[in-house]
């Protein structure tokens, strides 16, 4: 096998860890903390805004199956 492939692999090997690094340090950033908190409460809200009482939860299934 040629050394050359072996210099190839170390510097592909070094300039992706080095972006691996450089986005951790990007995102970890103070500035980020609340755009990410948001991004992370997205989920949890049914509707933007608000609550939308049309959108039946694990509780009103139930309720359905009793009548």
């Amino acid at each position: 096998m040629n050394p050359l492939w072996g210099h190839l692999a170390g510097v592909i090997t070094t300039i992706l860890m080095l972006t691996f690094i450089g986005i951790w340090i990007w995102a970890w950033r103070r500035k980020h903390k609340r755009v990410f908190q948001r991004m992370a409460e997205l989920p949890m809200e049914d509707k933007p805004g608000g609550t939308d009482d049309t959108i039946p939860g694990p509780d009103d299934d139930a309720e359905d199956a009793r009548r």
